[in-house]
């Protein structure tokens, strides 16, 4: 079945390859297999992105270019984008509700569902029939080999605004003598600049942490697989975690708060540590050099497959478009 599928972004955040945000990777990445794949893709997405199928720069002139089989929705504004009814929506709940600028569930277009993508996340959540069974974030475990050596440092990755925590990686680095390289984004949000100028930088001066700005895939993965383990001192309920996946993908161990799906990606003692302090995570960060990269790869294969992600998102646009 030759589906045309139409994916529709955060209008704010650009779609491409090198994203640090969790929802445009996994957009990229369904973009690309469905064009592999044979379907016709087409993404909405802000300028400056970058997509393996046809870019659109809004839902009504996507629509203009022909029948569309599915619309899958991964914007925390999605609701001020839904079509017209006709084709199914799936809306894909990538961060915490209380984000949304208001009750996604008060959405009333017919035919349009949600789903979720970790089962921590689906907990969070009220017993509807329009939340469809969730569908776990993966991250391609078969390009995350590499044969790049251990080295001492420990390593941060992602978004540089408040909720990541990286000043308590700053602190808890520094408490145990362990260099810190943070790789990762500034996005162009008032919050998230305030962030950096007033919280991040000032907690570097004179420390052994060195901060170096956005990485590609390629240098990503030798940072992961060199680091001694990746810090996640996430201060909300995470939804999933890419930057943890990719880390147990490359041999790395994860040193995180509890904070939300990271509970169930941590595999405390065996993947890495889930600490409640900067000083348990100073604490962690040393014993991590203990635990065995072909534990953290071995179960980052067994569990974190894209290749499942794509396999199952497939199955459920099938089943939605046939319906």
């Amino acid at each position: 079945m030759r589906l045309t599928v139409l994916s529709v972004a955060y209008s704010l955040s650009a779609v491409r390859p090198e994203t640090a945000g969790g929802a445009e990777q996994v957009l990229a990445m369904l973009d690309d297999a469905l064009t592999r794949a044979g379907h016709r893709s087409i993404v909405v997405a802000c300028e400056g992105s970058r997509v393996s199928g046809i870019l659109a720069a809004s839902v009504r002139e996507a629509l203009k270019q022909g029948p569309v089989d599915m619309v899958h929705m991964h914007g925390q504004d999605f609701a001020a984008h839904l079509p017209p009814p006709g084709p199914p929506v799936l809306v894909t709940l990538h961060v915490p509700r209380s984000w949304y600028p208001r009750d996604p569930l008060e959405t009333t277009r017919p035919n349009t569902w949600f789903n979720c993508v970790s089962a921590t996340q689906r907990e969070t959540w009220p017993d509807d029939p329009r939340i469809l069974p969730y569908i776990a974030n993966g991250v391609p475990v078969h390009r995350l080999r590499s044969r790049v050596r251990k080295r001492g440092f420990a390593l941060c990755l992602g978004r540089i605004c408040p909720e990541k925590g990286f000043h308590i990686a700053i602190g808890a680095a520094a408490r145990a003598r362990v260099p810190l390289l943070i790789a990762g984004e500034v996005y162009p949000y008032e919050a998230h600049q305030r962030y950096f100028r007033e919280e991040f930088l000032p907690r570097l001066n004179g420390s052994r942490s060195r901060f170096l700005g956005p990485a590609g895939f390629e240098r990503k993965r030798r940072l992961l697989t060199a680091a001694r383990c990746l810090l996640a001192p996430s201060q909300v309920p995470e939804t999933s975690s890419l930057a943890a996946m990719e880390a147990l993908a490359c041999g790395t161990p994860v040193v995180a708060y509890p904070a939300g799906a990271l509970r169930e990606i941590v595999e405390h003692g065996k993947t890495g540590f889930l600490v409640s302090s900067e000083e348990e995570m100073a604490e962690a960060i040393l014993a991590a050099g203990a635990l065995d990269p072909a534990v953290c790869r071995r179960a980052a294969c067994q569990r974190f497959a894209a290749s499942r992600t794509i396999r199952e998102y497939f199955d459920l646009y099938e089943r939605l478009a046939g319906a």
